[in-house]
């Protein structure tokens, strides 16, 4: 077999590792934490000329104040949908409608809910990091199929440690982006 075969591809195993890197970072975005941003309604779809759409899609979303996000709604027919598929998305925000625009006041959030949403962000950098484990996983499988293909104990060696170094470094940068959200989280 060409030696070639034999190499892992590290850059595969890293662009899996940055992909749950990356969907951690959105989950977090997600998180409501008494400051407002724009990235609180994206997940809301609403029922829209049949479809269900992306609030971004149906207007423009902005955050003029730190504790307002505002919602301009380019067609004027689809304004309380909008409005419905905010009340039902259960984000806990009570939209209020000003002719085409819809304002999103942020309450500010008491210590019982911190904490809540605090352990929430816990148990998403805690799925990142399955994530990241399960792909170190496949990689060192990668490296064993190697070995029995006639990679040496050397080059086994030395793949398992750059595998493990890329877990390590992924680990350590969910464990930072949690530290982050939740100080984030608990600032008052």
């Amino acid at each position: 077999m060409p030696a070639d075969d034999l190499e892992i591809d590290l850059d595969a195993i890293q662009r899996r590792m940055d992909g749950a890197m990356t969907s951690l970072r959105g989950e977090f975005a997600s998180l409501r934490t008494g400051r407002a941003s724009a990235s609180i309604v994206e997940p809301i779809m609403v029922d829209a000329y049949g479809t269900m759409t992306p609030i971004n899609q149906l207007g423009t979303v902005n955050v003029p104040e730190p504790r307002m996000v505002v919602i301009n709604v380019w067609d004027k027919g689809m304004i309380s949908k909008v409005e419905k598929a905010i009340r039902e998305s259960g984000i806990g925000i009570n939209p209020i409608s000003d002719g085409p625009l819809i304002r999103l006041p942020i309450p500010e959030l008491n210590e019982e809910r911190r904490r809540q949403l605090s352990k929430v962000a816990a148990q998403y950098a805690e799925s990142a990091k399955v994530s990241i484990r399960n792909v170190r996983r496949d990689g060192m499988d990668q490296i064993k199929k190697a070995k029995a293909a006639g990679m040496g104990e050397d080059d086994q060696k030395m793949w398992s440690e750059e595998v493990q170094d890329l877990t390590d470094k992924s680990i350590a940068a969910i464990d930072k982006a949690l530290e982050n959200k939740q100080q984030e989280i608990m600032q008052v």
